[in-house]
């Protein structure tokens, strides 16, 4: 029975990766996509990221801990420590408590610059499940197109099996020689060549869309039941910068850089010395005399004063503003190779759609029948035969560059969804 899963969320929990799943068959493109988003291990690791940093935050607020400290001192052991209860000991006891407070904002600052985190994982997490769509939908277009070859190729088989049959009968009655019998031999068995090579392909495609969809144990299974894309006119230009805005890797950059800015502040915040507060009991017999105390620590900055730890996160935040523009720089280089490439495709596309399928299947019928009727010579034939091969191949390859080029351009400016 197939699971419904067309309505899977990209952000949402995965399935156990270790459970093969209930697959739709045959598959459409938007099933696919909807397993990925449940079990894509490389989702699930972005997932497990984003709720780390989600711990951090909580790990950010919390101030430091105080110290409880006992300490038992004035034991003379020439003199003994008295008689009695233990209370009454002729021993000094001390019960003490120490805080840490933090000054400068540091807690504050802590907070801000793992919240940051926060949000870059979240976008990290929007990237991983932006590329995991253009990927899958390009392993899904891969397995069209393998299913595609390997129907030509078993159409193609077949029809060299019929040609053999037929140049044996002619053989028989003495109207071909045996050499050209044998070039339709050889041939067929070319066509037998390719046939396993694109069973070959086939499950190579099913295994590199499995992996994608957690699906390994049962790729096998995998069929494609989709079209090519429609063939649509190519977006015109847009408003570039604010396209590489909106994505989610330029945001998770943006964020890192936020986040560096906090953990420069917070860097420098160290010279803000924090102090140490402590309170205590002090018990002394034989006069039963208790006593009160504080007391306050300050740091001393005789050893260090933090330049090194203020000069690495002031290079963090150097390393940051550069990512962002790194990362613009490759986003926008993406968008414009992207439209490139769907523009060719498309072209590609529409001439094998004009007049070459048809004049490719037209000679090698007419080639067929002429060789059948003893009017074309085999080598001809066969020429005929390798060339409608060859121009349904290359047509079937042009739509499978249209349907991965189509996907890359949905992958390189959208949003996540």
């Amino acid at each position: 029975m197939a699971v419904a899963v067309a309505g899977a969320a990209w952000g949402e929990s995965s399935l156990p990766p270790g459970i093969a799943p209930e697959l739709p068959t045959p598959l459409s493109l938007t099933q696919a996509q909807a397993l990925a988003a449940q079990r894509n291990r490389e989702l699930i690791v972005a997932r497990r990221a984003l709720e780390a940093a989600r711990a951090d935050v909580k790990t950010a607020s919390q101030g430091p801990n105080a110290t409880f400290s006992v300490n038992t001192t004035a034991i003379n052991p020439s003199a003994g420590i008295g008689a009695g209860r233990p209370w009454d000991k002729t021993v000094d006891t001390t019960v003490r408590v120490d805080q840490p407070v933090e000054r400068g904002g540091k807690r504050e600052l802590r907070i801000a610059a793992a919240e940051h985190a926060v949000a870059a994982s979240a976008q990290d997490l929007a990237d991983t499940a932006r590329r995991t769509r253009g990927a899958v939908a390009a392993a899904y277009y891969d397995l069209v197109l393998a299913q595609r070859r390997l129907a030509i190729l078993r159409d193609s088989a077949r029809l060299y099996r019929n040609l053999v049959d037929a140049a044996e009968k002619r053989l028989r009655a003495g109207d071909v020689a045996p050499t050209d019998v044998a070039r339709i031999h050889i041939d067929a068995v070319r066509a037998g060549n390719d046939l396993a090579e694109a069973e070959a392909q086939l499950f190579q495609a099913q295994s590199a869309l499995a992996y994608l969809l957690g699906a390994e144990a049962v790729a096998s299974r995998l069929q494609a039941v989709d079209d090519w894309p429609a063939l649509e006119p190519v977006p015109p230009d847009a408003d570039l910068e604010q396209l590489i805005s909106r994505r989610p890797d330029v945001q998770a950059a943006q964020a890192r850089l936020a986040m560096a800015d906090k953990n420069r502040e917070l860097a420098r915040a160290l010279r803000k010395r924090d102090v140490i507060v402590g309170v205590q009991y002090e018990h002394f017999p034989p006069d039963g005399r208790s006593m009160y105390g504080f007391g306050i620590s300050v740091p001393l900055f005789t050893g260090s004063d933090y330049a090194g730890e203020i000069r690495r996160a002031e290079v963090d935040r150097l390393a940051a503003e550069d990512a962002v523009e790194r990362t613009r720089a490759q986003a926008r280089t993406e968008v414009m190779q992207a439209r490139a490439a769907l523009q060719v495709a498309r072209e590609r596309v529409l001439r094998y759609r004009g007049d070459i399928l048809r004049q490719a299947q037209r000679a090698a019928d007419a080639a067929e029948f002429a060789y059948l009727h003893g009017a074309m010579g085999v080598m001809d034939l066969l020429d005929a035969r390798r060339t409608l091969k060859a121009t349904l191949l290359e047509a079937e390859n042009a739509q499978a560059d249209y349907a991965r080029a189509v996907a890359a351009w949905k992958m390189v400016v959208e949003a996540d969804q």
